[in-house]
């Protein structure tokens, strides 16, 4: 972990250039002159596969950019399994809870690599005081993880298996025809959309036969969109 000054990454002299904390602008309406009141640094954080960032229950006082990688948050059931209730990706926020003084909700464990900006909610409480439309953004972002929510709850816990593995293809992959995106562990996937690893295993392997997934290795080369829309919808 390294400290980033906050007026380095307002002014792009990080790799932040893109990143929440400046681009989409939790920072963005600020001006010169509001860091001089700024004391408490921006840490780097770079986790790798599987490295936790935080745990559920615990009581933090930092909130957290991300700059780049995949996180999932993580929520247990009584009988020890996992769900995975959202995935983050570049520029999304997490641990706002922090902000109203609540432990965070999830385990928040990274995906591949990531680069994370994490923010003392000291920052934000006294910035929010002299500029409110930065916690207008952060309501933005809260009504934007509610609605996220929202969608995994109706998307994957409902359909058949069929449907729900294409329903989360669909969510996790881009429209852009040269867009690569990791299949995940069918493991981590099975948490997503509340099945087994062996069932997603099968509608993979039936996908994959139907020409409907060119993949190599780890990485999903190639989808036929439309033909999952068809499948999502129960179609086929």
């Amino acid at each position: 972990m390294k400290s980033i000054a906050l007026h380095a990454i307002w002014l792009g002299e990080t790799k932040c250039r893109h990143c929440a904390v400046r681009a989409s602008a939790l920072f963005a309406g600020l001006e010169e002159a509001d860091f001089s009141h700024i004391h408490q640094p921006i840490k780097e954080i770079i986790l790798g596969p599987q490295q936790a960032l935080y745990r559920m229950h615990e009581r933090g006082s930092t909130l957290f950019t991300l700059r780049g990688g995949t996180i999932k948050l993580v929520q247990y059931l009584p009988d020890g399994s996992q769900r995975i209730v959202r995935l983050l990706r570049d520029s999304d926020a997490l641990g706002l809870e922090a902000l109203v003084g609540q432990p965070y909700q999830h385990d928040a464990i990274a995906l591949a690599d990531c680069e994370i900006c994490a923010i003392p909610t000291g920052v934000i409480e006294r910035l929010g005081r002299e500029r409110p439309g930065l916690y207008r953004e952060l309501m933005a972002r809260w009504q934007q993880a509610l609605a996220e929510a929202d969608t995994w709850l109706t998307q994957f816990t409902t359909g058949t298996a069929r449907q729900r593995v294409a329903r989360l293809l669909l969510r996790l992959s881009c429209a852009e025809p040269e867009h690569l995106l990791p299949l995940f562990g069918r493991e981590d996937m099975g948490a997503m959309v509340g099945l087994t690893t062996e069932t997603v295993s099968r509608a993979i392997a039936e996908l994959r036969r139907r020409g409907v997934l060119h993949d190599h290795g780890a990485t999903l080369q190639k989808c036929d969109r439309e033909a999952l829309h068809r499948i999502a919808d129960g179609e086929q």
